[in-house]
């Protein structure tokens, strides 16, 4: 009613989450009460294609606009949504699509690598990335931080953070026509504003997020935030890295060959690639 009444985009993501409830099932609605963005629809809530085109005619009614179905296929999260109807509602150009990267991708693309990689997933948008990782317990460094205690260096926690602005560097970054990021030329320049507000032990599972600040060749700054559930574990107020473009190297153009044709009297005897390209 606030919103219909002002207009505000600010009351958009209460509106939205409550539609969302409405259809989520009723042992699922305490994980929206905690405002995690990062809640997958499908995975995390349960809902399926006919459900979210439930969710869609009741959010176009209560917030009274017009949403095209082919805008929804990139909606994985509850974030998305948010953005979605958010820049809806404010005319804004729709943001590209957040991509879900697996560790498979994250292992392929990063420089850093097992055993020092901490992401186990992530996502990456046009404004920000997201990730997860476990504390396992079997980290080597656990093994003498501390004695028969292990506890997360928060230094560990800092890099993990830094490394999902790698990434974000690497996947959702612009970049200029014909080049991109190269991932041998990032490196940590510095940090400010670090603190950490809770001890994090083995079972632990780590949200990490960041966001871009500033960008301009050769530097990137971005904030960060680490938590368990809901506790803050780790912030960062500036993760500065630097960076610099590569060429994107272009493959060539396949060149066609003509193949003369088999003479008439060839016998069964020519090899078998001379058969084969004939064929």
């Amino acid at each position: 009613m606030q919103f219909r009444k002002t207009g505000n985009a600010d009351h958009m993501p209460a509106v939205v989450i409550g539609v969302i409830e409405r259809f989520v099932e009723p042992d699922l609605r305490s994980k929206l009460k905690d405002a995690d963005d990062d809640l997958r629809l499908i995975e995390d809530l349960g809902i399926d294609s006919l459900t979210m085109m439930e969710i869609v005619i009741l959010v176009e009614d209560v917030l009274q606009l017009s949403i095209n179905n082919d805008e929804l296929r990139n909606l994985r999260t509850v974030g998305d949504v948010k953005t979605f109807i958010d820049c809806k509602i404010r005319g804004l150009p729709l943001p590209r699509p957040t991509k879900f990267l697996p560790i498979e991708h994250i292992g392929a693309v990063m420089p850093v690598q097992p055993p020092f990689l901490f992401l186990n997933e992530a996502s990456v948008s046009s404004t920000g990335a997201n990730g997860k990782y476990k504390i396992t317990g079997q980290e080597f460094f656990l093994q003498g931080h501390f004695k028969d205690n292990p506890v997360m260096p928060a230094s560990i926690m800092l890099e993990a953070l830094g490394q999902l602005a790698v990434l974000f560097l690497l996947e959702g970054a612009p970049s200029e026509p014909g080049k991109a990021i190269g991932a041998n030329t990032i490196f940590f320049t510095g940090c400010e504003g670090v603190r950490a507000h809770r001890m994090c032990k083995p079972g632990d599972i780590l949200t990490l997020s960041i966001k871009p600040k500033r960008m301009k060749m050769p530097l990137a700054t971005f904030e960060g935030a680490i938590r368990v559930g809901q506790e803050k574990a780790v912030i960062a107020e500036d993760i500065t890295l630097t960076f610099a473009y590569v060429e994107i190297a272009v493959a060539p153009a396949p060149v066609e060959t003509a193949v003369p044709a088999s003479p008439a009297n060839e016998t069964t005897s020519n090899p078998p690639l001379r058969v084969a390209i004939n064929a």
